[in-house]
């Protein structure tokens, strides 16, 4: 048997000795990351314990229940769809409100595009981020260029699509990819990436109330493994602007999504085995994205790294090297690097070779140390 035999032998055997699941305090051994919930609800008042498909089915519910006109749609969301993120809302708000749609991504867009041009509140779903790719034209051709082509007589500002995206141990090429750099290319568009439940919550209720089209990309892997105290009551999390979850002097750690939580665990590496003081930053949102917040934490530090599971070339790091460079060239003790997903097909198989883990990042820090 040669090495690549047996290393899929291997990890075959792995992913079916794997853990279910990851809550708080249990460890899902086929995932590459170990969750880390915020520290603090992002309002004052009560909350709820909830992981992330419930909190993002708790904000469609506030949704539909603010605005009469608000609309759930896609493929099997009545019954909750594949994720149950709608679970329960068809029985409370109706057919006429809450209601599959053929399995046409196009038609799901040019609907979507439809309604919000009347003023309402459309929220589209994709069953996976994977399968957008057919109402790609609709969305950066129709929804983007809708309120510039009109001269502002008609607009999307009133439409949002949710798609679960990026790797979740076992979806292969057709339901594990990040095409966030895809819709980051189109103005119009906002774009956006939760990394746990209070900010899926948080985001969802801001693109729904925001003047432009929006895409929140779910990181479907942290549905069930992230599970955080969410307020109650309506909140939104600010389109345009990054989180320092951890301050630090000598580099600079960018992510967005699940990848957050593995750059949380490598600043815990680096501080132990190089004594390297790492600050972690979530980009949140992807178009716009927080200039001032990256550019001003490099600057400090001297360093950066960017990490995400989308493939190297013009995957959205390449826009954040391009303008670190720009902004902070006379700053920089090393190149710009960025530790993502190969250039290839998203395998099944070897998925852990594919992904940006720990152990990648952790050698990346090294060598942006030691240049």
């Amino acid at each position: 048997m040669n090495v690549l035999a047996k290393a899929a032998t291997s990890l075959a055997a792995g992913s079916r000795r794997s853990a279910a699941s990851t809550t708080a305090g249990f460890l899902r051994h086929s995932s590459h990351f170990v969750y880390q919930p915020d520290a603090k609800a992002p309002i004052e008042g009560p909350t709820q314990k909830m992981n992330m498909f419930q909190a993002i089915n708790q904000a469609m519910d506030i949704a539909l229940e603010q605005n009469d006109s608000a609309l759930v749609f896609g493929e099997d969301v009545a019954f909750g769809g594949v994720f149950r993120c709608s679970m329960g809302l068809q029985k409370k708000y109706g057919k006429g409100r809450v209601f599959n749609t053929p399995l046409c991504e196009q038609g799901i867009a040019g609907f979507a595009i439809g309604v919000a041009n009347t003023g309402a509140k459309a929220i589209a779903e994709m069953q996976f981020a994977d399968y957008i790719f057919p109402a790609f034209d609709q969305i950066v051709n129709e929804a983007a260029k809708y309120r510039y082509r009109s001269g502002n007589l008609y607009d999307c500002g009133s439409l949002t699509f949710r798609a679960p995206c990026g790797a979740v141990g076992h979806g292969a090429c057709y339901h594990s990819q990040s095409p966030e750099a895809y819709f980051a290319h189109t103005p119009g568009l906002k774009v956006v990436v939760p990394r746990g439940p209070n900010k899926a919550k948080g985001l969802l209720l801001a693109c729904v109330n925001d003047n432009d089209p929006c895409i929140v990309f779910e990181p479907k892997t942290l549905y069930r493994a992230a599970v955080e105290e969410v307020p109650v009551a309506a909140f939104e999390s600010p389109i345009g602007k990054a989180d320092v979850l951890r301050t630090g002097t000598d580099i600079t750690l960018v992510g967005w999504g699940t990848q957050i939580h593995v750059l949380q665990e490598v600043a815990d590496m680096a501080k132990n085995q190089l004594d390297v003081s790492c600050e972690v930053i979530d980009l949140v949102s992807i178009l716009p994205w927080d200039k001032e917040t990256i550019c001003n934490s490099v600057k400090k530090t001297g360093r950066v790294l960017i990490a995400h599971e989308a493939p190297l070339t013009n995957g959205f790091g390449a826009e954040l090297a391009a303008t670190i460079q720009e902004e902070c060239f006379l700053h920089l003790e090393s190149p710009v690097l960025r530790v993502t997903g190969w250039d290839t097909p998203f395998p099944h198989v070897f998925e852990p070779f594919y992904i940006p883990d720990k152990h990648r990042c952790l050698a990346g820090i090294r060598k942006l140390i030691d240049y």
